[in-house]
């Protein structure tokens, strides 16, 4: 069972068919995604719009980018959109087609693939353990030397919760502006922190023609299916070879039409935030009362852990949680950690009470 714990997080289907657990049953800490689910008025106009599904959306997708741009305040002609994050992540890799590549990690393993896939080669830039995941800026530029052709940061970054400050995102691209290095950031868990004006890098976007900004729907707006993503460049070459690269309606009119509503749903954005936030603090209270785990602080919506006791592996905690039908993640498959390391998200106040009420019984025994 040890390689399910190494599988994406919120691998229900795999976690079913191995414990023989219904996915529905499944209290899901490992996949990230918004306690609150899918946005109640944006499922209610789409009940009533299913018709979409016999039209092809708009092959330029004004409207989407016109309601993406209200929404981060982006250029609505600096705006792309594509099939979820992954896709796009992937378009402008292939893009770029850089022969040497810097991966901020630990990190989500879809950029290394990606990567490698276009017959480019990485290294990691290590967050360091000892910095408790903090960025090392001044070690990271050192990095960035002229022969990289590519950086790559998830901000707040996965696992860790970590995030790079606007201040230090504005260096890290003058640097790499004046070094030929083209940057993508991944702001995949952004929506979530307390502090997203001090750490956004969408205002840098126009500014900045080697910046590329990725953003998705998966996990804020609790939306995996619909396969919406969206990124910004204000580099015109680039979004025409990115045109070019890129599948046309590759977004379907549904997830054309949903865009179009959840962006603009602005109680359910600041509902999220403060459940998200007090549930956040109240975890990492908890945990820090601890004398055997570290819980490191976060500007996402999970909490990573590290065990300070030799008597029980993250795996083993992922064992026992699971026949609670509590799923969680064993980071130990991230780059730079190991079987002491593991990952939980926020969901519903009862949901975490139960999950730090078992991990407690295990961990500080």
């Amino acid at each position: 069972m040890a390689a399910l714990t190494h599988a994406h997080g919120g691998d229900l289907d795999a976690i079913q068919r191995a414990y023989g657990i219904p996915r529905e049953e499944i209290i899901d800490f490992s996949g990230n995604i918004n306690p609150l689910g899918f946005p109640k008025k944006a499922e209610d106009a789409l009940k009533e719009n299913l018709h979409l599904i016999k039209t092809y959306p708009d092959k330029n997708y004004l409207a989407l980018k016109q309601a993406i741009g209200a929404y981060t305040g982006a250029d609505p002609a600096h705006i792309v959109v594509g099939n979820g994050s992954t896709e796009l992540i992937s378009t402008f890799i292939q893009t770029v087609n850089a022969k040497k590549s810097i991966i901020m990690g630990p990190a989500y393993s879809e950029y290394e693939r990606e990567v490698s896939l276009t017959g480019g080669t990485f290294t990691y830039f290590p967050l360091k353990e000892e910095d408790d995941f903090r960025l090392n800026l001044e070690a990271l530029l050192a990095a960035l030397t002229p022969e990289i052709g590519m950086f790559i940061a998830c901000n707040p970054n996965n696992p860790t919760g970590t995030a790079i400050h606007t201040d230090e995102m504005r260096k890290i691209l003058t640097h790499c502006k004046e070094n030929g290095i083209s940057v993508m950031v991944d702001e995949t868990y952004i929506e979530f922190s307390d502090i997203l004006p001090e750490i956004c890098s969408i205002p840098l976007v126009a500014e900045f023609d080697n910046l590329f900004v990725i953003r998705g729907t998966s996990k804020f707006f609790a939306a995996p299916g619909i396969r919406l993503g969206y990124g910004m460049s204000s580099n015109q070459a680039f979004l025409e070879r990115l045109k070019t690269n890129q599948n046309p309606w590759s977004v379907n009119s549904l997830a054309d039409f949903i865009g179009q509503h959840i962006f603009s749903d602005v109680e359910f954005h600041k509902t999220t935030q403060k459940l998200v936030s007090e549930e956040r603090k109240k975890a990492f209270a908890e945990l820090s009362t601890w004398k055997n785990i570290k819980a490191y602080p976060s500007e996402a919506n999970f909490i990573l852990l590290k065990l300070k006791t030799d008597k029980v592996t993250a795996h083993d905690l992922f064992e026992k949680c699971i026949v609670k039908k509590m799923l969680i993640r064993d980071a130990s498959s991230f780059t730079f950690l190991d079987e002491t390391f593991l990952r939980f998200c926020i969901l519903s106040p009862e949901h975490n009470a139960a999950l730090l009420q078992e991990l407690k019984q295990w961990v500080e025994a």
